[in-house]
């Protein structure tokens, strides 16, 4: 993939993962940090970080319980440790952080 076509991609999912937010976690802050950067700020004070890492032409999340880096697989996200989804695992990393269960759409 071209990083043109990558920028495209990555931008586009954290697209999709800012209007999610808006709608499913009304109680979290979701600031775009420059380009290809999505800070969450929990009502605790805690955040965690999605952005997309152009080198490694991933995606990557930073929460509280570790790191985790998702590859385009040709149709979606993929972590490449688990194999799970990035909005199925952004969800359940948000029901960990929050304290409540978060079910994220991917419009």
């Amino acid at each position: 993939m071209t990083p043109s076509e990558f920028e495209t991609l990555a931008d586009a999912a954290l697209g999709r993962l800012a209007r999610a937010l808006d709608e499913c976690v009304p109680d979290l802050e979701c600031e775009q940090k420059g380009a290809g950067v999505l800070e969450l700020e929990f009502a605790d004070g805690s955040r965690m970080v999605v952005n997309r890492h152009a080198a490694a032409q991933e995606i990557w999340v930073a929460s509280k319980s570790g790191g985790h880096h998702f590859r385009w697989n040709g149709s979606t996200w993929i972590d490449t440790r688990d194999g799970s989804e990035l909005f199925a695992a952004i969800s359940a990393l948000l029901s960990q952080q929050c304290g409540s269960e978060v079910v994220l759409g991917r419009r």
